[in-house]
Formats: C-alpha cells, sequence, structure tokens
C-alpha cells in the first residue's frame, strides 16, 4: 500500500492478506470496543496479553468487546496458537492475517476490521489492568470523545530497565511546547472510530518491521494535533510492559530506532508542523550544553543527546531518499505507460 493513502480515510471491508475470523468465538452482537493487538513471533507473550484482556472483558461484562489479533508473518505457531484460543474464548476473538511486513500495516489492517466504535490498541507484550474497561468507559462517557487518549504504561517486569513506559500522574494534553514522541504511547492507545477516519491509516514507511524501524504511532499523534483532534493522556487505563529489555544495549538500540524514526517526522512534517523542529534545536543545544557537564537525556539510563541528534539527521536522510525513490518508481511507472500508448 503507498504510504501517501494514509491521509485518507479507507476502512474496507476486506484487508488484503486478512485471514477468516475465528468463528467459535465471533457473534453479531453490537462491539462498544475494540481491542487491537499486532504481533510477529511472540506466541509466549501474546498469551498472557490475551489473558489480561479477557479478564479486563469478564471484569466488565456490560462493556461489549471483541479482540482483534493480527499476526504479521509469522512463523512460530501462532496462528495455530490464536486459531485454538478463539474457539474457547468467551470474548469475541478474530484472527487476521497480515502478511505485508510492518507493525503499522498490521495496525493498518485491524483498524480496517474493528467493529467497536472505540478501538484500543494493545502491545502484544503488554497486559491489560483488570479494571481497564471500568476506566475507559469512564472517560469516554463525558462525550468528549473525538480525541485520542492514552493511559499509564508501567514495567511488567522488574528486570527490565524503565523504558517505553509513562508514570506520570498527571493527566495532560498534547500541545506544541511537549515532543509528541511517547506523550501517548502507541502500546496503549485508543480512539473513537470516527477519529480513526478522519486521520485515515498508519504510514506504512515507519514503524517496526518498515524502512523507518518507528514512530508510526508518534506520526499519527501529529497528524491528529495538526487536524485540531485533541491528544490526551490519562493515568489510569494502566497496562503492564514486558518489553524484556535488561541490558543497556537493548534501550540504546531501540532508543537508536526512535531518534531515527522521529527523524523521520521532521523531515516529513517540516511544511504542515515546523514547529517539530524546535524540539530537533532544543535537542541539539542539550547536546552542546552536555559536552560541558550539562544533563544527560536519561541520566538513569545514562542515554546521551548526541545519539539522538546523529539519528534524527539519519532518518531525516532516510524519509528524503525513500521519498525520492518512491518518485522516480511512479514516474517510470507513469513513462512507461505513456510509451506503451505511443506504440499502441
Amino acid at each position: 500500500m503507498d504510504s501517501e493513502l494514509h491521509h485518507t480515510a479507507r476502512f474496507n471491508s476486506s484487508v488484503t492478506g486478512a485471514g477468516p475470523r475465528a468463528a467459535a468465538s465471533f457473534s453479531d452482537e453490537p462491539v462498544r470496543a475494540s481491542f487491537i493487538v499486532c504481533t510477529r513471533n511472540r506466541a509466549a507473550a501474546l498469551a498472557s496479553c490475551i489473558s489480561s484482556i479477557e479478564r479486563a472483558c469478564r471484569a466488565h461484562p456490560a462493556f461489549t468487546t471483541e479482540l482483534v489479533i493480527v499476526d504479521n508473518g509469522s512463523t512460530d505457531g501462532t496462528t495455530e496458537y490464536v486459531s485454538r484460543i478463539a474457539a474457547s474464548s468467551k470474548t469475541a476473538l478474530r484472527l487476521l492475517l497480515q502478511p505485508r511486513p510492518g507493525l503499522a500495516a498490521a495496525r493498518n489492517a485491524g483498524l480496517e476490521q474493528a467493529r467497536g466504535r472505540i478501538v484500543i490498541f494493545i502491545d502484544d507484550d503488554c497486559e491489560v489492568d483488570r479494571d481497564y474497561l471500568h476506566d475507559l468507559e469512564r472517560h469516554y462517557a463525558t462525550g468528549d470523545g473525538l480525541l485520542i487518549r492514552g493511559g499509564r504504561v508501567e514495567l511488567g517486569n522488574s528486570d527490565d530497565l524503565p523504558f517505553t513506559v509513562k508514570r506520570s500522574p498527571t493527566r495532560a494534553r498534547l500541545t506544541c511546547d511537549v515532543h509528541p514522541g511517547g506523550f501517548v504511547l502507541g502500546c496503549n492507545m485508543t480512539m473513537h472510530r470516527e477519529v480513526a477516519a478522519r486521520i485515515g491509516l498508519f504510514d506504512e514507511c515507519l514503524g517496526a518491521g518498515a524502512p523507518l524501524r518507528s514512530a508510526e504511532d508518534t506520526d499519527y499523534l501529529i497528524r491528529a494535533f495538526q487536524l485540531g483532534v485533541p491528544v490526551e493522556y490519562v493515568p489510569d487505563m494502566a497496562v503492564f510492559h514486558h518489553h524484556g529489555r535488561s541490558s543497556r544495549r537493548d534501550v540504546e538500540k531501540l532508543h537508536r530506532n526512535y531518534s531515527l524514526g522521529n527523524g523521520a517526522l521532521y523531515a516529513k512534517h517540516i511544511r504542515s508542523a515546523p514547529w517539530l523542529l524546535r524540539h530537533f534545536r532544543w535537542t541539539v543545544r542539550s547536546a552542546f550544553r552536555e559536552l560541558f557537564g550539562g544533563a544527560r537525556f536519561d541520566p538513569e539510563l545514562h542515554l546521551s543527546h548526541w545519539p539522538i541528534v546523529l539519528m534524527n539527521l539519519l532518518g531525516a536522510a532516510a524519509f528524503a531518499g525513500f521519498r525520492a525513490t518512491r518518485w522516480m518508481r511512479r514516474r517510470q511507472v507513469n513513462n512507461n505507460e505513456e510509451t506503451k500508448l505511443q506504440l499502441r
């Protein structure tokens, strides 16, 4: 799918590569919320994720839900495992197959097929708090539903380093003065379908498994913000992230990937959201201050500002190259079509 199509809402009745639903656990009952869990070769972690969602659904049975699992090309038996779970689960559960690689492609497949009025993106290495649906219903009952809302993300395992978590106790909304990266984490992100229809699909050149490795969720927040859709963080609606990164090397690698994706976003939105460049300038300034004893980006994890600057620049260059390559391919296709017409 061409990544430019993300600006248009195209929630089709079918998804390329989508497999049949798990009929044994599916019903035609109206659905208020759809959990969307994208996965690839994480059958063990997925089992805990599914169990936690089922537990949250049992704790609030009046709030009708479904669980949509999108298998993004697993080779570890994930499809067979989910099919077995679906046959006995009391939660409406569907399995979709999306062989096109990348988290954004998987998210799009789930988004197109989800039936709930509210969509809930949960990562496959997360466990949902038992009271998650109670919290979610309370927030969406206010009538202020046309926004993106994310909840707290806690460490699932105390042996893991405190990264890709958000523990702020304060409710907040995104502004230009706050970097959108991590304001709402993609592993715990919700919205009404009307919001998703307005923003469109995720950009498939971004995200894990795609050329630019990350930032498909941050890109979605930026596009929402540019359309006047509020982005809100709430300190409940909690999930527990079992990310499994216990060494600095693992965290540094992920941090570089995040910085690469953010650099791509600076290039992508340089015209529509020039305020993002302010955050890049602040990072550059902090990097130089670090040389003279200034604070690191994350003193607890000993993460420096300098890799952020370098990967931001590399990400911007990679995005520009990606766009140029795609433009050249389109031009070649158009030229070939013109040549065929002339030869007729």
